[in-house]
């Protein structure tokens, strides 16, 4: 399994507790869940699962990579619409 440590896992200007508790559960109920998926083989014995925030839309990316050459063999959402996302994030469009 792969994190992208580079962002935080929580919204730190999160004003209420609460929500904050249950993203960090929420959070870990993903990260468990590909645990799994990656323990059980299902992706074959080459590829495993990954779970990242896309850096500049902070959407939730999730990849199938190959283990032995980092090829990324697939990914939702694709890279063409993140950055369709990330484009209209920018001119205000994409609220």
């Amino acid at each position: 399994m792969t994190i992208d440590h580079t962002l935080p896992a929580v919204d730190l200007n999160f004003s209420n507790s609460k929500d904050s508790v249950q993203i960090q559960a929420e959070n870990r109920e993903v990260i468990q869940a590909v645990r799994a998926v990656n323990a059980s083989v299902q992706l074959g014995d080459n590829n495993e699962l990954t779970f990242s925030l896309d850096r500049h839309t902070r959407r939730p990316v999730i990849k199938i990579v190959n283990r032995k050459t980092n090829e990324v063999v697939a990914q939702i959402p694709n890279e063409q619409v993140l950055r369709l996302a990330e484009y209209l994030k920018s001119t205000g469009e994409g609220r």
